[in-house]
């Protein structure tokens, strides 16, 4: 089971892994729609980890943030999927692979959550909801 601490880690973790999947691929996006899409889902991402930070510090917490080799890793397998090819449809794909993961991770989290803190819950549930609609709004550049 998780803590409410553990969940608002792995909040944290999962909104800086999409930060860094987007600042890898945001400049190699050809059309200006997909590179505003994805200027649009940092700002989210970076709003969330936010308030993730918010709530840690209002509650004394201290939070476990992404390994910098998990960071380092993530750009290097970013920058290696993007060769040839229809680079949007690439960075859509990745872009809907990292939404899923993110999802999953959301609920596990959720279905393994004890004594549910309402502003962790709702954070990892916008958050979630958040990886759903950008799943959404790829689909076109696929």
């Amino acid at each position: 089971m998780k803590t409410n601490k553990e969940m608002l880690s792995s909040i944290l973790k999962t909104t800086q892994m999409g930060q860094i999947g987007i600042r890898c691929v945001e400049n190699a996006a050809v059309t200006a729609d997909l590179k505003k899409e994805l200027a649009a889902q940092r700002r989210e991402f970076d709003a969330i980890e936010t308030e993730a930070h918010a709530i840690a510090q209002q509650r004394g917490w201290r939070v476990r943030e992404l390994n910098p080799a998990v960071r380092t890793m993530s750009e290097l397998m970013a920058k290696a999927q993007l060769s040839g090819g229809n680079v949007d449809s690439k960075i859509a794909g990745m872009m809907i692979q990292g939404s899923t993961r993110g999802i999953i991770k959301g609920l596990k989290n959720a279905h393994q959550h004890i004594h549910q803190d309402e502003r962790v819950s709702a954070l990892n549930q916008r958050l979630m909801d958040f990886e759903e609609s950008s799943i959404l709004r790829m689909k076109p550049y696929l």
